[in-house]
């Protein structure tokens, strides 16, 4: 029995973890990425170049594979018990995050910001994106004559 719990809570944690490596991931694409790159291209297509829907796409892809995998090996190796553990910890790992996969909060953004400001063609912008500075995006985004609504205003 001891060594049940022990397993339970090893898997627990593993599906906890995977969470936070893959599902984290995959909600961010579809909570932040898509619809801040759908938001900047409606302020100018060449705002942000083409190659962020390729880099989301693969995340998107890489991800989704990699989820199927682990649970189709989870579901045929593991017993009942050890499959409700690891749903249990990738649950309770989603429910940690849900609050903050969203654009409006600032992890978040800093975070697009850091992984896509490669992909903004504008040496300033990208600069202010790559240095995760709300303020001085919205600054040249107005200097470039586009509305800056797809960034969010955080109090510092």
């Amino acid at each position: 029995m001891a060594m049940k719990i022990m397993w339970a809570a090893a898997i627990f944690f593993g599906g906890w973890l995977f969470f936070y490596l893959f599902g984290r991931q995959l909600v961010f694409n579809f909570s932040a990425a898509y619809p801040t790159i759908k938001k900047m291209r409606e302020q100018d297509k060449e705002l942000i170049a083409p190659g962020a829907d390729k880099y989301t796409n693969i995340s998107v892809l890489v991800c989704v594979v990699t989820i199927v995998v682990v649970a189709a090996i989870v579901i045929r190796f593991c017993p009942l018990y050890l499959m409700i553990s690891c749903a249990v910890g990738a649950v309770s790992a989603l429910l940690m995050y849900l609050p903050h996969a969203k654009v409006s909060d600032r992890g978040t953004f800093d975070l697009f910001c850091s992984a896509y400001s490669r992909f903004v063609p504008d040496d300033e912008l990208r600069t202010a994106m790559f240095n995760r500075k709300p303020k001085e995006i919205r600054k040249r985004v107005r200097e470039m004559g586009l509305d800056p609504a797809f960034v969010p205003i955080f109090s510092d």
